[in-house]
């Protein structure tokens, strides 16, 4: 069986990372930089190279970019399921900050609230609850 973790490539990983943890509850577990590596480059020694943290209690890893530019592109989203409409709300309102609101968060037909956003940093959320039954 595997496990699914997300893996963020950034211009600024402690940044985003910190960002995330404010918005959404947790803390960064640890950060390794390029130069701590043995013959590490001086360009690159302040640069993350894997950073751990704890977000939505769930388990993320970020990295800098270095060899390439981190391209921002609308194939993947993070989905974050609520438990409560309140936490889902307060997820919403605080990835928004900064960032572009796709969707938002409403009831939705399906029995469940549901939005989209765009964070600041280009990554893009699905934010929902639990969905309740509907009537018909």
């Amino acid at each position: 069986m595997a496990k699914l973790t997300p893996y963020l490539f950034s211009e600024d990983s402690r940044a985003q990372a910190e960002f995330y943890v404010k918005a959404l509850g947790g803390e960064i577990l640890s950060v390794m930089t390029h130069g701590q590596l043995p013959n590490a480059s001086e360009a690159l020694k302040d640069k993350v190279m894997h950073l751990s943290m704890v977000a939505a209690g769930l388990q993320f890893y970020m990295c800098d970019c270095f060899v390439e530019p981190a391209v921002q592109g609308n194939s993947i989203n993070l989905s974050l399921e609520f438990a409560t409409e309140a936490e889902a709300r307060k997820a919403f309102d605080n990835l928004a900050e900064g960032g572009n609101v796709k969707h938002p968060l409403k009831p939705e037909f399906w029995g469940s609230l549901f939005g989209q956003i765009e964070d600041k940093f280009g990554i893009n959320w699905m934010i929902t609850t639990e969905a309740k039954p509907v009537n018909p």
